[in-house]
């Protein structure tokens, strides 16, 4: 009978430990002074002694993917992108309920580690991690012989933040006459992945196609990282203080979607879809699979990424820290009574399992 073994059955545990020596660098430059110990340790630590400062210190969490991009990563055989969509997906939650995140960790499933691939993905996130301030602690990578294809991979992340309990943002702090700031987003982050690849197969288009409209191939275009709003959103929370009442982050499901749920009951958020200067990747899906206008907003972040409800009197320097951090921002809306639906408005509510209130979307998406 045949010796078997672990590496025989399709693991090997030297390719593991070579991708580890690649990406040590890339993880330990994400560490910050309160990281504890170094890699390689079966747990990551971080010291929260400031945490002893907090009045009453609140842990957020947040755990997320990034769907089929992957799939376009793989075709385009460009892996050190999307680690900031992982980030973008899970730190920027946390970030919405204004906590300050202490620390990320990853998980890669492959069904064959190749160790320059799996370097390239983590560095991808260690970069990110450091443009948030935001260690990378640690994570796993596991070999899945038989049950992935060999080129397969999927990754997920999960990070923990801290926010002061008075200091919380959310539905309880929004009042009618609050306004919308928009931020940018960077293209489609990682949501509708599904629908952008359906569409691709349906038409025939390749990803080396080169697009004029785009200003450079399509596949390029759609593996564009996700744009971190955290660094900005700490700075507005710090600089207009409890004017700043919530966040919304525009992914699955798009505006309407999230929006609403960030908003209390009785109250509704009226969106000015004209505003909004979405870029030509979303009228080209649209186009090339004939995805209507509600489909699209429906699917995708149409060129929003970050919704800030503010008072008024704080919008111009949200607006302003925003640029500085190279996010667009602009006057989406404002907070109304929510009225229940108007002729010329698409009223939104009761999406993810929250019940609060509403998004009224109205005006036209500017469809270059």
């Amino acid at each position: 009978m045949e010796k078997l073994s672990y590496a025989k059955a399709g693991v090997d545990t030297h390719a593991g430990d070579r991708a580890v020596d690649l990406m040590k660098s890339a993880v330990e430059a994400t560490h910050t002074k309160d990281v504890f110990g170094g890699t390689g340790g079966f747990a990551g630590m971080v010291d929260v002694s400031a945490l002893k400062e907090y009045r009453r210190p609140l842990l957020a969490t947040s755990t997320d993917g990034v769907g089929t991009k992957i799939e376009i990563a793989r075709a385009m055989d460009i892996h050190d992108t999307i680690g900031q969509d992982l980030v973008g997906m899970v730190v920027d939650d946390i970030v919405v309920v204004g906590a300050k995140p202490l620390l990320m960790t990853d998980y890669i499933a492959c069904g064959h580690v190749e160790p320059e691939r799996i370097a390239n993905i983590v560095r991808g996130i260690a970069e990110a991690c450091q443009k948030v301030n935001t260690p990378l602690l640690g994570g796993e990578t596991a070999e899945h012989p038989g049950v992935m294809g060999a080129d397969e991979y999927d990754i997920a992340g999960a990070a923990t933040g801290v926010v002061e309990a008075d200091e919380l943002l959310g539905p309880d702090r929004v009042e009618e006459g609050d306004t919308l700031i928009a931020m940018s987003a960077s293209g489609l982050h990682s949501n509708g992945y599904s629908l952008v690849r359906s569409i691709l197969k349906h038409s025939g288009w390749t990803l080396d196609r080169d697009v004029p409209e785009l200003g450079r191939t399509l596949g390029e275009e759609l593996l564009e990282p996700t744009m971190l709003y955290t660094a900005a959103c700490l700075e507005m929370k710090e600089a207009v203080g409890g004017q700043l009442h919530a966040l919304s982050h525009i992914t699955g499901g798009g505006l309407g979607a999230n929006l609403s749920r960030v908003l209390p009951a009785g109250l509704a958020g009226r969106a000015d879809r004209s505003t909004c200067p979405v870029p030509p990747i979303f009228p080209l899906l649209m186009q090339l699979g004939g995805v209507s206008d509600q489909d699209a907003e429906d699917t995708w972040n149409m060129g929003v990424g970050m919704v800030a409800v503010v008072k008024a009197e704080a919008a111009q320097e949200v607006m302003r820290i925003s640029s500085r951090h190279g996010i667009n921002a602009w006057h989406l809306g404002e907070i109304t009574k929510d009225p229940g639906g108007a002729e010329g408005e698409r009223r939104i509510s009761g999406t993810k399992g929250v019940q609060g209130g509403a998004a009224l979307l109205r005006g036209n998406w500017k469809l270059q």
